[in-house]
Order: C-alpha cells, then sequence, then structure tokens
C-alpha cells in the first residue's frame, strides 16, 4: 500500500542532467537568488554592503528586479509596503551590523502592522561567529538577538546547502497568518564561497491556514444571532486576510454596524447605512460600542489607538477573532477565536441566523451626527477643508502612505479610504518617516495607479534621500508635505501638558528647491490651491512634491 506521503517526485532526464552539472561560477548569494525566484520572487529591495556582496553579485546573474534604496530603514519601509500590496512576501537584502541595525524601526513597524518583509542579512565571516572579540568589521555578539524581540522568526545560516532550506522556512513563516517580517542571516564567506550545488528550481513553501474551532463558531453564531444589540469593530486583520466583502455580508445579516480601526480602514464602505466609520477615538462611538450587548472584533488586538486609548470598557459579551495569538483577549475577556479573519468570518456567515432591525442605520446616524456636532463645535474648519482637497484630488484607486503627521491623525478619523488596503500609515510601531519610502515601495507594486505619500515636514527630514530613489526608478508617487516649521503634533502635546513646547522647533529647508535639486518637480501651494495643485501631480507620471504650508490643529481628545 503506498501512502501519499511516500511519494516522491522523480527528476526528467534534463532535470537530472542539469543538476549533475550545474554552471560555474556561482556562490552561495546564487543560492539566494535561486531560492527566492523559485518562490515566485520578481522584486527585492535593499542596500549593498562589504559582507552582503555574495548576494548582490548573484543579482547580475539572475532575473529579479532590484530596487535599491538609500538608507537601510527606508529600504524596509519600501518592502513593507511592496508586501502590503501584494500579499507577497517582500525580500530586503542588508549587509551585516550598522546596515542591518538601521532597519530594525522598519522591521518594527511590519512586524506591528503584520507586514510580510523577508529580511536577508549577511553575517560576519564564520571563523568570527560565536560571541569572541574578533575585531571583524561590523562584528556583533549576537547580531540575530538584535532582531529576535522584533521579527516573527529568525533563522540563521551556516553552510550552503542550508541556503534554500532557511529562506523557505522564513518565507512560509512571513506568509502565514499573522504576516509578519522575517530574519535570516548568512555569513560572508558562505555567500562568496564557490559553490557545486545544483540550480534551485523548486519552492512550496505554501503558507498553512489557520481555521476557527468549529465549536468556538458555533458559540459565537448563537450570540450573534440572538443579540439584541450587536455591532463589529473591524481591525487590519480584515483587510490583510481580504475579508472585506464578508464582513458586509454578515454585518448586514446580522444588521450590526461597523467601526473600523485605523488599521481597518477601508474594511467597510464608508458611506454604508451600517457604516461607523472610523471615529473610534470618539466618546460618542465609544460609548455606542461599550452599549453593544454582544460586540465581534474582528482582526484587532484593541490596542490603544483601537480602544480609545484603553478607556473602552465593553458591557456586552465580547466575541474576538484574531490570527495573533498573543493578542487573543490581551486586553479584554472574550470569546477567542485562534482564526483568519477571512476563514472565521466564512463559517460565521454559514452559521448565523439573519436578524431584522430597522433601527440599526438610524442609530448610526444618530452617533455620526452627535460624533459631527462636536467635531464642528472646535472650528477645525482649515483641517477638514484640508482632508477633503485630499480626497478629491486623490483617484479612487490610488493607495495612499501617511507618516506620523496632524493631518494623518485626521485621516485615521474622518478619511474615506475608498476601498481595503489603500490607506496606510504607521500606526502600527507609530516611528517618523514612513510615508514617502513606502509609497515608493506600493509605486514599485503597482505602477498602473499613482500613489500618494502624506508627511509633515519633521518625517520628511527622515526620507529626503529616497528623492534620488523616486528619480531613478521614475516611480509614479507625488509627496505632499505640511510644512509647519517642527514635530506639529509634539508641539501641541507639550503645550497643552506643560504650557510650553521644548525642542519640537526645526530649521528646515526649500522643499521645493531640494525636490528640483534632485530633478523632481516641486510646488508650493495653498489651501485654496492644494486640490488643483495635488490633482495636477497626481495626474503626471513620475515622482513629484507638493509642499503645503500650513499649521494644523488636532480635534480635542476625548479619553482625558
Amino acid at each position: 500500500m503506498t501512502h501519499d506521503h511516500d511519494l516522491v517526485l522523480r527528476p526528467t532526464e534534463a532535470q537530472t542532467a542539469a543538476a549533475l552539472n550545474p554552471p560555474a561560477g556561482r556562490n552561495g548569494g546564487d543560492l539566494v537568488v535561486e531560492t527566492l525566484a523559485a518562490l515566485g520572487t520578481t522584486t527585492v529591495f535593499g542596500l549593498p554592503g562589504q559582507h552582503a556582496l555574495g548576494m548582490f553579485d548573484a543579482l547580475r546573474r539572475s532575473d529579479l528586479r532590484y530596487v535599491g534604496l538609500r538608507v537601510e530603514n527606508n529600504a524596509g519601509f519600501a518592502a513593507d509596503a511592496y508586501g502590503r500590496i501584494t500579499g507577497e512576501a517582500a525580500p530586503l537584502l542588508l549587509s551585516t551590523g550598522p546596515g542591518a541595525l538601521t532597519s530594525l524601526a522598519a522591521l518594527q513597524e511590519a512586524a506591528a502592522a503584520s507586514a510580510p518583509v523577508l529580511a536577508i542579512s549577511s553575517q560576519i565571516p564564520s571563523a568570527g561567529l560565536g560571541g569572541g572579540r574578533h575585531g571583524y568589521l561590523h562584528e556583533l555578539p549576537d547580531q540575530s538577538a538584535s532582531f529576535r524581540g522584533v521579527v516573527k522568526s529568525v533563522h540563521t545560516v551556516r553552510t550552503q546547502s542550508q541556503i534554500p532550506s532557511a529562506i523557505e522556512a522564513a518565507w512560509k513563516s512571513a506568509l502565514t497568518a499573522p504576516h509578519g517580517p522575517v530574519w535570516v542571516e548568512i555569513p560572508q564567506d558562505v555567500l562568496l564561497a564557490e559553490t557545486s550545488i545544483p540550480v534551485v528550481t523548486g519552492g512550496d513553501a505554501f503558507p498553512e491556514e489557520l481555521p476557527p474551532r468549529v465549536e468556538l463558531t458555533a458559540v459565537a453564531a448563537d450570540l450573534l444571532s440572538r443579540a439584541e444589540r450587536p455591532a463589529i469593530i473591524a481591525g487590519g486583520g480584515v483587510v490583510r486576510a481580504d475579508a472585506s466583502g464578508k464582513l458586509r455580508q454578515l454585518a448586514e445579516v446580522l444588521q450590526a454596524p461597523v467601526v473600523t480601526t485605523p488599521g481597518g480602514k477601508g474594511a467597510f464602505p464608508w458611506k454604508h447605512p451600517l457604516s461607523l466609520q472610523s471615529w473610534i477615538e470618539d466618546r460618542h462611538t465609544t460609548d455606542f460600542l461599550e452599549d453593544a450587548d454582544v460586540l465581534l472584533v474582528v482582526g484587532s488586538g484593541l490596542g490603544e489607538l483601537s480602544s480609545n486609548y484603553h478607556t473602552f470598557k465593553p458591557r456586552g459579551r465580547v466575541i474576538q477573532i484574531e490570527a495573533d495569538l498573543g493578542k487573543l483577549e490581551s486586553n479584554h475577556p472574550a470569546l477567542g477565536i485562534h482564526a483568519d479573519a477571512r476563514l472565521a468570518l466564512q463559517a460565521l456567515l454559514e452559521t448565523v441566523s439573519p436578524r431584522e432591525d430597522a433601527q440599526a442605520p438610524e442609530r448610526v446616524r444618530e452617533v455620526l451626527a452627535r460624533v459631527a456636532e462636536r467635531i464642528d463645535a472646535q472650528e477645525l474648519n482649515l483641517e477638514q477643508e484640508l482632508l477633503a482637497s485630499v480626497r478629491r484630488a486623490l483617484p479612487a484607486t490610488s493607495p495612499s502612505f501617511w507618516d506620523m503627521t496632524i493631518l494623518a491623525y485626521w485621516a485615521w478619523s474622518a478619511f474615506d479610504a475608498k476601498g481595503p488596503n489603500l490607506l496606510h500609515s504607521a500606526q502600527g510601531a507609530g516611528g517618523l518617516g514612513y510615508g514617502f519610502p513606502a509609497a515608493l515601495g506600493a509605486a514599485v507594486a503597482d505602477p498602473s495607479h499613482p500613489v500618494l505619500a502624506v508627511s509633515g515636514d519633521g518625517g520628511a527630514l527622515y526620507s529626503i534621500a529616497e528623492l534620488a530613489t523616486a528619480r531613478q526608478y521614475d516611480l509614479n508617487v507625488t509627496w505632499l508635505i505640511v510644512d509647519d516649521g517642527g514635530y506639529g503634533i509634539l508641539r501641541e502635546y507639550m503645550t497643552d501638558a506643560f504650557g510650553q513646547a521644548t525642542a519640537t522647533e526645526l530649521s528646515r529647508p526649500d522643499y521645493v528647491a531640494l525636490a528640483e535639486s534632485f530633478g523632481v518637480p516641486g510646488v508650493r501651494t495653498t489651501p485654496e490651491t492644494l486640490s488643483d495643485d495635488l490633482s495636477k501631480a497626481l495626474g503626471t507620471p513620475g515622482p513629484s512634491v507638493v509642499v503645503l504650508p500650513a499649521v494644523l490643529r488636532m480635534f480635542a481628545p476625548t479619553h482625558l
């Protein structure tokens, strides 16, 4: 009797001949590049360095497209966005020590946002490994230790024969829900040594599925079917699982109002009768969610931003669907269902009973009216008009990438993303400098749509070097820089807390002249002309910069 797991695919005669006679001139770097290609990679990001030259030389012998950025952290942000847009693991090639460590903030953002990034770094020569002080260039006692608390998994390579399997395992880890960044490191001598290992041609690192437990979805379906006031919080896990359609079906079957978190922007149609939009930082929304007798939380850990800064205290029964086991019930007791959002929502759709609730849309309208009344009372017309101008200028199918800046904080609550996977920000880890390099990665992933990046002048200074990247690869990204002469949100926080701000004011360049020095067209705009200037820039192929001098304010918080 033959079992399926006993079957072995036999190579053809041509495959056998190729394996027995691999081409000359290959090294360990070729094994890296060949494995990536075999797994379906078409594009890699990175920055070369002395120890990593074996990988970069191998790129020359491959069909992979290389996109090189000017700073490793920015290369990480670009790979992050590429992974978010495509759903593929985005390879990030790095060199040892300083180069690798410079990527850490980007990998933290990828981990917080569950973006699949496959970071592959060189290491010092094998003779220096083990924690001794040999004095090799870039030497660290334990380089992987710096990444172990940030990435999803760490994979170390010590011989050439380990390279294909290590990269396949990392690839599978990055793409198994919850997605995330992974780390592979390979010593310099292993990358440079000539190899007789056959060309890597096979790669079947299919990610594992994460279905829900049937007994848990049965209980959840019963609770939702019998609920009097059900409500749904949709987080980034819905977007990553491509489950927006199933979310809408379930909401309509249950007549359950839906609010999306900052990470879940676009997961539910903005103007749907059941849409509470994204005003999750507003007390009126918080009160509504607390009053739900059954609250379904899908793809969110209910962290700081998604719980109105931990002031949210649900009184009803909570059902939490979450692919990241560590986030399950981490903030609130719940019926915890460890599963991919798409598979769990499908299971609920198959088992819930439809509800009738003619009052649900009216209750949604009442909440949104109270939110609008609160915001309107603060006389923040400029901020709302600017956000509306951006929305008018940005094509409905174009993605946008927002840095940590006041206009982005407005966008989390007030911007209609027009669809899932179209609005991204650095709200996962909250580091500066994300917007522009991430937008570059998105433009590489899909050049058919213009991409918008939004930064403040403080965050923009983290990314100026990438204007050279945008020009070199002629990437279709328009960069809106809101110039308020400092770290605007920190200025507000410090003034509110201490009566005055310290260390928030910045001397800054003429951003239009600076952009033009890179060969990138730049224009200085005003609130009145922003929509037209931004539309023109987005409609012109290639990179561009639009600078808006403006001092913006945040709406008053409700969690204090």
